[in-house]
């Protein structure tokens, strides 16, 4: 009998119990752990399901966002009937609906930089299911100062990867990604799309991380890269290094806190978006641009997204050319009128207008928010993607 699991559990664990490389011993450590899971969208959902349906005693929640339906292709812990919850309100009644002897704690204001340490000192594992370069930085400096293992993954289209870091001497995020990309250079799953199984294949992998470290059973993925081709079907592994002069977890590190990280990734502080709104100086609001269309119905306004997704919805009148395509065909887009460079969320279209401006447009403007504000703002009979 065991002191710690309810013969319930006994009877409802007893898949695992009976592994010579879990037990009983392993499934009360099961129980007694606490793992972070930062995010609960499309990896966070995969990640929580498996976790609460192997026994782990605690799993903490965080997440600020709602159910949107646009989330259900792939964040399977949530249902239609969620659309519009909290986030991890929705997560919270599917997981203790898979096991009721789960205490799990919500965390609905985000991670930030006043209370990261605090919320991942309370737990054992931290396991990654963010999207976003400012946040990846955060979490993994919090998790190098208080000793936690961090388990990452990231997602895009059909490709995914996962590691461990920080764990048993492993390197960290930052010894993998010394320096963000560029703001805008790598687009957004929003922007690029992705396979909705995809993050279900990467998420169970950072869940089976999390179960083996703390079952202390078999070899992590620390020190190792592993990358997953959902289109060929193919893994395949790059070694990871620790890097000696890491400012966060090398020798002589330099990083005694967590810091600025909008303005290490070159982004505007999240605390001045809160207060106003920060826009680019070719930036305009769709709000500005109708005022524009409307004074001048021949506007040149083009259109950078790909031709599914202009299928799906477009503004009238615009004319089209792939961001991929404005190199080429930059010609084409006159210099003596107004231009106004549109894409889904703004991101390409600003890559569109600051190529454009090295090649002397000068009247050249990016819509900020793209098509969606647009919809949001201006046109709600367009259909959002």
């Amino acid at each position: 009998m065991s002191d710690i699991l309810s013969a319930e559990e006994l009877a409802r664990f007893n898949r695992h119990i009976i592994l010579p490389q879990v037990g009983l011993d392993g499934q009360e450590k099961l129980k007694q752990a606490k793992v972070l899971c930062v995010g609960t969208g499309g990896l966070g959902s995969p990640i929580s399901l498996y976790l609460s349906a192997a026994g782990v005693g605690t799993i903490g929640l965080v997440d600020f966002d709602v159910v949107d339906d646009s989330n259900l292709q792939r964040q399977v812990v949530h249902s239609t009937a969620d659309i519009g919850r909290p986030k991890i309100e929705s997560a919270r009644d599917t997981l203790l609906g898979i096991n009721p002897y789960l205490n799990v704690e919500l965390h609905g204001d985000g991670i930030t930089r006043d209370n990261v340490r605090d919320i991942v000192k309370q737990y054992d594992i931290v396991v990654d299911g963010t999207d976003n370069f400012p946040t990846r930085y955060l979490v993994n400096d919090a998790c190098v100062l208080e000793d936690k293992p961090l388990i990452y993954a990231s997602i895009f289209q059909f490709d995914g990867q996962a590691t461990v870091f920080n764990h048993k001497q492993g390197p960290c995020y930052r010894c993998l990604y010394p320096e963000p990309p560029p703001p805008g250079l790598v687009p957004s799953c929003a922007e690029g799309g992705v396979l909705g199984v995809l993050p279900g294949v990467i998420g169970i992998l950072q869940a089976t991380e999390a179960v083996k470290i703390i079952l202390d059973a078999g070899k992590s993925l620390s020190g190792r890269l592993l990358l997953y081709d959902a289109l060929d079907m193919k893994f395949r592994e790059m070694k990871l290094h620790k890097d000696p002069a890491c400012p966060a977890c090398g020798e002589n590190p330099t990083i005694g806190d967590v810091e600025l990280y909008e303005e290490f990734c070159g982004l505007p502080p999240t605390e001045e978006i809160e207060k106003e709104e920060v826009l680019a100086e070719y930036d305009i609001t769709p709000s500005e641009l109708k005022a524009m269309m409307d004074a001048n119905p021949d506007l040149y306004v083009l259109d950078v997204r790909e031709s599914h997704e202009i299928a799906i919805c477009m503004i009238d009148g615009t004319k089209k050319i792939p961001l991929g395509e404005v190199s080429e065909r930059h010609l084409e887009v006159p210099k003596d009128c107004d231009v106004v460079v549109h894409c889904k969320l703004g991101g390409r279209s600003a890559q569109a207008v600051e190529f454009l401006q090295s090649k002397g447009y000068t009247n050249v403007k990016n819509l900020a928010g793209g098509i969606i504000r647009w919809i949001d703002d201006v046109d709600a009979s367009l259909t959002k993607y």
